[in-house]
């Protein structure tokens, strides 16, 4: 075999790799569904509140009727879920204060915490987990959690938030993948997903846990031509 034709096999390898990896990715994006413009303007009660980030209803309306901060959409979203959707953050804390179980999970298992990070929304999230939402929680029909799908988007400011509220390092979804492996084979090797690599190797991340097939992360990046992605693996230890 010439070198040429090795190196043709080893990107047929890659490719079919990466369709592999794809196919199998949890879609946290697609599989949140934020509350439509029909169902915003249905809404009520603290749901409507939530919404609109009217923090004064939200106090008035939670002391009148018990257990109404649980109340649930059709779509299972309480109404922490919808501002946390809307990026209410006055009534996040509002709610939180008067009694919503930060824990609660959707219809589609996704808590508050996750539905900001797929968003990117640091500020969100830092609100939430300053009062008390956990960053350990599993979610998703993946059985993961929210460190593995901030570390599958690059959300590297997630990340490292995450991480400081306690975040399960090295939890393996149903998958088997950890944030790690995530990080890697759906993320694009790019400066994002570099820095998310960083941080997770910086938190003492398991370089050594595979995936199904028994591949390292070390492999999973060299796999794909990750070289700065390998470099900080190695640099950690990695083998």
């Amino acid at each position: 075999m010439t070198s040429g034709q090795s190196g043709m096999n080893h990107s047929a390898v890659f490719a079919v790799m990466a369709i592999l990896a794809l196919a199998m990715a949890p879609p946290p994006v697609g599989a949140q569904t934020a509350p439509s413009a029909r169902e915003v303007a249905a809404y009520t009660g603290l749901h409507a509140a939530a919404q609109n980030g009217d923090a004064m209803a939200i106090a008035t309306l939670s002391k009148a009727t018990s257990n109404i901060v649980e109340q649930m959409d059709n779509n299972g979203r309480t109404p922490l879920h919808v501002a946390a959707f809307a990026r209410q953050r006055a009534a996040i804390a509002a709610l939180i204060a008067a009694g919503a179980n930060t824990a609660e999970l959707d219809q589609n298992r996704y808590d508050a915490v996750t539905i900001a990070l797929v968003a990117n929304d640091e500020q969100t999230l830092r609100v939430l987990l300053a009062h008390g939402a956990s960053a350990r929680l599993v979610t998703s029909r993946y059985d993961g959690t929210a460190l593995i799908a901030a570390a599958h988007l690059g959300h590297d400011g997630v990340v490292r938030q995450l991480l400081a509220a306690g975040a399960q390092v090295d939890h393996v979804n149903n998958l088997h993948w950890t944030a790690l492996i995530e990080a890697i084979v759906l993320g694009d090797g790019g400066a994002r997903h570099q820095r998310t690599l960083s941080a997770l190797l910086g938190a003492g991340s398991n370089t050594q846990l595979t995936d199904r097939d028994g591949r390292a992360p070390l492999e999973l990046a060299r796999l794909r031509s990750y070289d700065a992605m390998e470099r900080l693996l190695i640099n950690a230890g990695a083998r």
